[in-house]
């Protein structure tokens, strides 16, 4: 099952593989959010070991919620502030110099929409791609399966439910282009 995840097939969450792995980002998540805030190089330390990739200078901070962690790549210099959560059921990749408000989610699993699938707890994702230089303000919702083009402030509270082109501010529910940069 853990094959039909990564490639974005339907699979169901109970395989013992895919359960391990959870586990696994569930632990290091806890000793990331218990951690002691001023012991900055065992954060660090603990976000190289969960994440597929943690860049020079990055910084999240705790606390921070993710299923995985190895489908999560998180770029140099970007910062991420309290209460981040990533459903990497599918890869995200947040690119550098990146600015993530509190309480945002990125949310790549999705569900079927017929009754019994869902029932019988089948799921899939869709990767997020979030570029370079890019501002996501506090609460934002980002969806499965989108992209947010460099250099693109998205305003708070939004929820992006469709891809962003690049240096463009973003508002509302959904989120709308309002203004080029």
């Amino acid at each position: 099952m853990r094959e039909r995840m990564l490639t974005g097939d339907l699979y169901i969450a109970d395989d013992p593989a895919i359960a391990a792995d959870s586990a696994r980002a569930m632990d290091l998540c806890h000793r990331i959010n218990t951690a002691h805030p001023n012991d900055r190089d065992l954060v660090r330390g603990l976000f190289t070991e969960l994440l597929g990739h943690y860049g020079d200078g990055a910084e999240i901070r705790p606390p921070f919620r993710c299923d995985y962690g190895y489908q999560t790549s998180f770029g140099a210099r970007s910062f991420a502030n309290f209460g981040l959560v990533v459903l990497d059921v599918a890869r995200v990749t947040i690119g550098e110099d990146v600015q993530i408000g509190p309480n945002v989610q990125l949310l790549t699993a999705t569900h079927p929409l017929e009754p019994g699938p869902r029932r019988d707890k089948w799921e899939a994702a869709e990767p997020i791609t979030i570029g370079d230089n890019v501002w996501l303000g506090g609460g934002v919702i980002v969806c499965p399966g989108v992209t947010i083009g460099a250099d693109t402030v998205v305003g708070a509270g939004s929820v992006v439910t469709r891809d962003l082109p690049a240096g463009v501010v973003a508002v509302g529910s959904p989120a709308r282009v309002v203004r080029e940069l």
